[in-house]
């Protein structure tokens, strides 16, 4: 039998009006405590919600690059071996006047951390089932896709949120998820520089949208020709999709023909590790 690891957890929870005390939980810290910074090896990591509906909700102007700001910047204080619920609480009173509260440390007996954390996110961050099925869609792939590069190391590296209108026609509100330009070794002991071109990377779910493949292949051709004439660099776009498709469907078979007619790449989230790799190798890393 596995051994059982003892670990920790609480909730980060959004509360914009502290006169309503209304919140939605945002995302959730779990470590092992005593082991953060004693060499041995232990989990400490940080989950998100990837579904902000609910927190709009709750507040429509809230700034999510800020929150997803935060989170990373709690994901490298804990890679750091740094667990201490002072950290946070001083960082919240800082930054977020109260609106982000801490729950009481629960302990959880874990035999996998990472796979515990995934429980406690759909426990405590996902949307509730709708008729015996679990929320997903555009967000959850997008979530993956994220959770892939930063793993990797790479996701702060790369361009996030691309406008498409800044290369094509005014207005246009496509935004491309990331990307970045891949890095060539330099001659001569100097050093590394771009290789021409720039990678895209942008989810959909077809399962959930089959239209947003035509929104992609419609818009493509003309952010390719515009990337070239105002960068000088040759792009590349890579549509990342659930796993598992039913190919035989006929919606997800045309979505999946009009992608490649204008030779949009299509990955799976089974293709994400080796992508974030290779990323991570391009960008010199």
């Amino acid at each position: 039998m596995t051994e059982r690891r003892q670990c920790e957890f609480f909730l980060l929870r959004y509360v914009p009006d502290a006169v309503k005390d209304e919140f939605v939980n945002l995302g959730v810290v779990l470590y092992e405590p005593g082991k953060a910074g004693s060499g041995e090896a232990a989990f400490a990591g940080v989950r998100f919600t990837r579904d902000w509906r609910r927190v709009r909700c709750l507040d429509p102007d809230v700034d999510v690059e800020m929150l997803e700001a935060l989170e990373r910047e709690i994901r490298e204080r804990l890679a750091e071996g740094d667990t201490s619920r002072e950290w946070l609480l001083s960082r919240m009173e800082d930054s977020f006047s109260n609106a982000i509260r801490l729950t009481p440390g629960k302990a959880v007996l874990a035999e996998s951390p990472q796979a515990e954390m995934e429980n406690l996110a759909q426990l405590y961050l996902e949307r509730a089932r709708r008729g015996g099925r679990t929320f997903s869609g555009r967000q959850v792939v997008f979530g993956r896709m994220r959770d892939e590069f930063e793993r990797h190391g790479v996701w702060q590296f790369m361009r996030k949120g691309i406008a498409v209108a800044e290369y094509t026609h005014r207005g246009d509100p496509l935004k491309i998820d990331c990307g970045y330009a891949p890095q060539r070794n330099g001659t001569g002991g100097a050093p590394p520089r771009a290789d021409g071109r720039v990678k895209l990377f942008h989810a959909i779910s077809l399962e959930a949208d089959v239209n947003s493949a035509k929104v992609l292949a419609f818009s493509f051709p003309h952010l390719l020709a515009g990337i070239q004439r105002i960068e000088q660099v040759r792009a590349e776009l890579t549509a990342i999709v659930e796993d598992d498709l039913d190919r035989d469907d006929e919606g997800i078979g045309f979505a999946l023909a009009t992608l490649k007619a204008q030779d949009i790449a299509v990955a799976s989230l089974a293709d994400m590790p080796r992508i974030a790799e290779r990323a991570r190798m391009e960008l010199r890393l």
